[in-house]
């Protein structure tokens, strides 16, 4: 055997050695991926196709597809919706401004602060607001002052334009953290590319810096769209109920307030998010892969 046959024998072997070792380690990720994620999934699928007897049915589906289960598919849409385009908005403004104008010291402060508020939620979220904007809050007692009075026509802090205001609390700062990344890997040389060719700033931010940030933005607008549908600890403290909400329902039929004849309900309402949730996220996804090619 040649010396080039056994060296050749020898890189194929360890090739093998570093493709069998590669998946070993990733074994306990799959793991854990499949018990925590794929079966609560199949699961919870299955029984959504079973009636209280046990025999398979779509009643179901049916169900959630009329009346107020519906009513709160189309809130819960909405109230996505409308705080992913809010927080979208203010993020990526907050993140440019932050790119173009804050030095590296003020910079990480912000980096600080927007991660605590990005992971501020539940009980104390829900509470700080009704003791900043309910109606004996600090806030609203500041504005009356002044000549404000914030309930003086329908507004309140339990209602949906509330809970809007207290998810884009979240949701800006989200945006800020994930769209940063993307306003950062605007290159000098393109500004510099451009100032030489005569264009102005507002010609670099329409044919150069908006298209280039636009698949990041979408991409962000998704996964804060997933987010806002998915939020239930919040909501559920802030307006007990009052906003028909799909993660509401779902948690009082978890805790036990289930229709008689109606086990499996909310499973199908469980079954129904993941596919709303899974359409924001094949759009994260979609945005990801277009806003890689301008990514070093």
């Amino acid at each position: 055997m040649t010396n080039s046959s056994v060296i050749g024998s020898l890189e194929g072997e360890s090739r093998r050695t570093r493709i069998s070792f590669s998946g070993s380690a990733l074994l306990p990720f799959f793991a854990f991926t499949g018990f925590f994620l794929i079966w609560p999934v199949i699961a919870v699928t299955l029984r959504s196709l079973k009636g209280n007897d046990g025999q398979w049915t779509i009643s179901n589906y049916q169900t959630i597809t009329h009346g107020s289960y519906l009513h709160a598919f189309i809130t819960s849409i909405k109230l996505a919706l409308t705080t992913a385009a809010i927080g979208s908005l203010l993020g990526a403004l907050f993140a440019y401004v932050a790119f173009r104008y804050a030095g590296p010291r003020l910079t990480a402060i912000l980096d600080s602060v927007s991660a605590v508020f990005a992971n501020s939620g539940g009980v104390p979220l829900a509470f700080m607001f009704i003791a900043s904007f309910g109606v004996e809050g600090i806030v609203t007692k500041v504005l009356k002052n002044i000549g404000i009075d914030i309930y003086a026509g329908h507004f309140t802090i339990f209602s949906f334009t509330g809970v809007v205001m207290v998810y884009s609390f979240f949701q800006a700062p989200l945006m800020f953290l994930v769209f940063k990344p993307a306003v950062a890997g605007l290159r000098k040389e393109w500004l510099e590319a451009s100032a030489s060719l005569g264009a102005s700033s507002f010609t670099y931010l329409r044919r150069v810096a908006v298209p280039i940030l636009t698949p990041p933005f979408v991409g962000a607008f998704f996964l804060l769209f997933s987010g806002g549908f998915s939020a239930y600890a919040t909501a559920r403290a802030l307006t007990v109920g009052t906003v028909p909400l799909v993660p509401i329902i779902i948690g009082t039929l978890v805790d036990g307030n289930v229709i008689s004849d109606q086990a499996n309900l909310g499973d199908a309402l469980a079954v129904g998010m993941i596919i709303v949730a899974a359409v924001g996220m094949v759009g994260y996804i979609w945005a990801k892969r277009k806003a890689a090619k301008w990514q070093i």
